[in-house]
């Protein structure tokens, strides 16, 4: 056996491990997920719990089925998710937007320093109402609360990635003559991708709490509402419904990122 076939078979080897550990975690995953099920409805069926607050799978399901058919449940689910992922988008762009700016004027970022410390500190749902006011109690408002969530959080996390790429990769495009645009654009960003992939992970669940937080507020609609409008008659199948909706929705985001980050990060 060359050293070429050695090499490739101890690769193969390392593939075929990762496959197995990937299906041994997926396995265990999916155990965790139907021993939660079984127990919850055995729980609800003997009565250990009460029905009528925790309700059980076979009723969420049952009225799962009745929202599908009269479109309810779509109708609510549209509106929260184009809000979550307009306020994802909008969230992420202007917080990567501003720690650029901080990194492209040292001084602004010197002054703004102890604002930032001071804002991330804040609890931003508690801005809600001052949206609101401001905004109109409409989509627009929500959809800011969705995005001012993670602004903050997002500028100081990618503003420190910025501030941490190897000073060395600045003094070799300095030797060649590079502008402050050519650092950023050739060493400052692709050093700081895993580091914005990340924020963006962050930044999902993030999303969906202003989203939530903003239709318990002010929406007639969403399934922050379908939670809110639940509690208010009692009817907490609807309220456990539309939580593992948003569990869910909020799960695919995550895996969505997590392909994307594949494809940026790990193929680059």
């Amino acid at each position: 056996m060359n050293k070429h076939e050695w090499l490739q078979r101890i690769y193969d080897q390392h593939l075929s491990h990762e496959k197995r550990e990937k299906r041994i975690v997926r396995l265990f995953q999916i155990m965790i997920m139907v021993l939660f099920f079984s127990l919850w409805e055995i729980a609800s069926r003997f009565r250990w719990i009460d029905p009528l607050l925790f309700s059980s799978p076979s009723s969420v399901w049952h009225l799962l089925i009745t929202k599908l058919r009269d479109h309810t449940l779509l109708a609510h689910t549209t509106v929260t998710l184009t809000e979550t992922v307009l306020g994802f988008i909008v969230g992420t762009i202007i917080g990567v937007c501003f720690a650029t700016m901080l990194w492209w004027f040292p001084r602004v970022s010197k002054i703004v320093d102890p604002y930032l410390v001071i804002l991330n500190a804040m609890p931003k749902v508690a801005l809600g109402p001052i949206l609101i006011v401001a905004l109109g109690p409409n989509m627009t408002s929500i959809v800011a609360m969705g995005a001012i969530i993670s602004i903050i959080i997002t500028t100081i996390v990618v503003y420190t990635s910025f501030k941490e790429v190897d000073a060395n990769y600045i003094k070799v495009l300095q030797t060649f003559g590079a502008t402050k645009r050519q650092w950023f654009i050739e060493a400052i960003l692709p050093a700081s991708f895993p580091t914005i992939i990340s924020t963006l992970k962050v930044n999902v669940g993030l999303s969906w709490v202003g989203v939530i937080v903003g239709e318990f507020l002010v929406s007639k609609q969403g399934l922050g509402y379908m939670i809110i409008y639940g509690f208010q008659v009692f009817n907490f199948t609807l309220v456990l419904l539309s939580l593992l909706m948003i569990a869910l929705l909020s799960s695919i985001m995550y895996q969505l990122v997590s392909w994307l980050e594949k494809k940026l990060v790990k193929g680059a």
